[in-house]
């Protein structure tokens, strides 16, 4: 009988339990103790408005991150999620914006250029990941060079098609989720909790997020069980493409149009939130409830930040500690595991 058996056999099932929910909610009871900490020692922090705030801030990060959570989960990275909404909003805001470098298009009936808009920016952000899924499986490229050249390549192309200059005026019909809200809570909130739902319960329930998790653990062995691991894989950045073309359309209708630098940053604030989550960067694990959590945590403290009104550069000092803290902590739990589950 080895130690690590005689060690999980001595927790006994219901600590094994208890240790199990503690690794998989870790995530969530560090952002439990941040927002208790912000509300004790941040005056007039803890508020409904400040709270609706930080959830809609998290919106455009978060829907990049379930993309870039998908890609990693299959063993795969997506740096392009960046570039790719940037471009999804300046092709939305040149259609339809009225001000700057916008065509100013309009449709009838009007409410007509909701669905076109989004259906625009899903179509340029899906027809990205198919050239960057297409690349990796097919000629057997590396996704991060795919991936990292594609997020060059894109920016470069938002550049050029707004010739540098910014576009705005987009009509009251496409500024409906920034302004609008059910329950108080804004549309561009409503889409992220929704966005996380649907994919959490594809992750969990469907056999594409199985094959997904396969395929990160094992992507021979997956194979060899009959799975379509190229498919399945070019389907991951597919999704992850049109999420980051949503996220573009969300993007420009909270800003009322785009600009040539829309979005930059974002990539490393949606890869620290995954990593944060508990995503694994080898590959068939995590949970996108954690990276939900991830992406609130680092919103909140960047509110806390503006709040008590600190140079932002101790945003990125923090967001940084996180990532090295994230990975370390993903070392440990993964030797807690071993041991004692």
């Amino acid at each position: 009988m080895t130690a690590i058996t005689d060690d999980s056999q001595r927790l006994g099932p219901r600590r094994r339990a208890v240790l199990e929910f503690a690794l998989d909610n870790l995530v969530w009871l560090i952002l439990l103790v941040v927002l208790v900490v912000f509300s004790l020692t941040i005056p007039r922090f803890f508020q409904i408005g400040i709270l609706l705030n930080i959830l809609e801030q998290s919106t455009f990060v978060g829907v990049i991150a379930v993309g870039l959570s998908l890609t990693l989960i299959a063993g795969h990275m997506d740096l392009s999620v960046e570039s790719v909404m940037a471009l999804a909003a300046m092709i939305v805001a040149l259609t339809f914006g009225t001000g700057g470098a916008g065509s100013g298009l309009e449709l009838t009936p009007a409410f007509l250029a909701f669905p076109v808009s989004l259906a625009m920016a899903l179509t340029v952000g899906a027809l990205i990941g198919l050239f960057n899924g297409t690349l990796v499986v097919r000629f057997g490229i590396n996704a991060f060079i795919v991936t990292l050249g594609s997020y060059i390549l894109v920016r470069g192309m938002v550049v050029a098609l707004s010739g540098g200059r910014s576009v705005y005026g987009l009509p009251d019909i496409l500024r409906v989720m920034a302004v609008e809200r059910i329950a108080g809570v804004p549309l561009t909130a409503w889409a992220l909790i929704l966005t996380f739902t649907v994919f959490a319960f594809i992750l969990g329930r469907t056999p594409f997020g199985r094959h997904l998790m396969m395929i990160g653990g094992n992507a021979v062995a997956t194979y060899r069980a009959g799975i379509d691991v190229k498919r399945t894989v070019t389907i991951a950045f597919v999704l992850s493409g049109a999420l980051a073309g949503l996220a573009g359309w969300l993007l420009a209708s909270r800003t009322a149009g785009a600009t040539a630098n829309l979005g930059i940053g974002m990539l490393f604030q949606a890869f620290a939130a995954v990593v944060i989550g508990g995503v694994s960067l080898k590959g068939g694990q995590g949970r996108l409830s954690g990276v939900f959590a991830g992406v609130l945590l680092l919103t909140s403290i960047q509110t806390a930040i503006n709040v008590m009104g600190m140079p932002p550069h101790y945003t990125q000092m923090i967001q940084g500690s996180l990532v090295l803290l994230a990975v370390l902590l993903d070392a440990l739990k993964g030797a807690v595991r071993r041991r004692y589950l």
